[in-house]
């Protein structure tokens, strides 16, 4: 299979989404950007095709898709006994970085939920994304558009890295804005619950719910044999080919101890002011230390352009739990398998 990459225009972005709509329609495999991470997209309605995305990811079958749609009027098409506070939240944060678990109607397939009788759906930010799912009339499931356990792609070259021969086409949106996946919450429990930790703080959600209780699947593994709600809970994610050790704490102390125990060779993913320290290392930098948005675009890019290096391991400094940083630091601790050194704030 040749893939192609659509790279849309003025001139031709009407006949793209077309083409890009009947893929989609005739069941094919689409690469679609969004504000987040690049997504593998498939009519999310026809198991066939849905099938399709596991097996081009080999990503685990009960690990459940995201069903992508164009605006909360879907709503109510695929999922049964929607709560107000979930139109309340898609009117403020719709479209958006935002995720909602809600109870699926039977229109939507289990291959699609991963079993479960749940089924997350959020409407993204991104014109011709929104413009394919309207013009193909079928909500798209899509995880992010890597190998599994691969980092997410931010462009659309990075996908067709992983992608390229397994899937009809990829639509190029550009780089992503905001560069780390959809937050989660999970409205089919009595009190809101945070699943993954997104381009959505958390603080955020607060604002329109109230209290938010955080999974404990956000800061630790889930155990064998538990079965994940959505997305990103269970397996581990995001990992490039070296080791990854993430280390917590005030930035002066993580940056002080990765020096101190750097071998010659590792590599390092650390915060702006500190790449100093590191001379004579393989450095990816994640932004400013008070920047979590500049951190949330580059921490893919860096754990991915490590895996076109020889480093032996890597070091990696992780920003604090507030806003962004919560899921900056969910990615780097997955992509470590939660190998983590705290070195404190004191």
């Amino acid at each position: 299979m040749k893939t192609i990459v659509f790279h849309p225009t003025k001139e031709n972005q009407g006949s793209v989404i077309e083409t890009c709509a009947q893929i989609i329609r005739e069941g094919g495999l689409l690469g679609i950007p969004t504000e987040t991470v690049y997504g593998l997209g498939a009519d999310a309605l026809n198991e066939t095709a849905v099938r399709h995305i596991f097996e081009a990811k080999g990503r685990p079958q009960d690990n459940p898709l995201i069903i992508h749609v164009p605006d909360a009027t879907w709503l109510v098409r695929y999922c049964k006994d929607v709560p107000e506070s979930a139109y309340r939240l898609a009117e403020r944060f719709w479209p958006g970085p935002l995720t909602m678990i809600l109870p699926r109607k039977q229109i939507v397939p289990l291959q699609t939920t991963g079993g479960l009788e749940t089924v997350g759906v959020r409407c993204p930010n991104h014109p011709l994304t929104l413009a394919v799912i309207a013009a193909a009339d079928v909500p798209i499931a899509a995880p992010s558009g890597n190998t599994s356990g691969r980092p997410s792609p931010t462009k659309a070259s990075h996908m067709l890295q992983d992608m390229d021969g397994k899937i009809e086409g990829i639509l190029d949106g550009g780089d992503c804005a905001v560069g780390v996946e959809s937050t989660i919450i999970d409205l089919t429990v009595q009190s809101p619950r945070l699943l993954r930790p997104g381009g959505l703080p958390l603080e955020s959600l607060r604002e329109v719910l109230g209290e938010v209780t955080v999974d404990k699947a956000v800061t630790s593994k889930l155990k064998e044999g538990e079965k994940p709600k959505a997305p990103g809970m269970k397996y581990r994610h995001y990992a490039p080919k070296a080791p990854v050790t993430v280390v917590t704490g005030a930035p002066e102390k993580s940056a002080a101890y990765i020096a101190a125990h750097l071998a010659v060779a590792d590599g390092v993913i650390c915060f702006d002011e500190f790449a100093p320290l590191f001379a004579g290392h393989t450095v990816h930098r994640l932004g400013s230390a008070a920047d979590k948005l500049a951190q949330a675009q580059h921490v893919f890019d860096a754990l991915r352009t490590f895996d076109d290096t020889d480093v032996p391991a890597i070091y990696a400094q992780c920003p604090d739990d507030t806003g962004l940083g919560l899921a900056v630091g969910n990615r780097l601790k997955k992509a470590a398998g939660f190998h983590i050194v705290d070195v404190g704030y004191d």
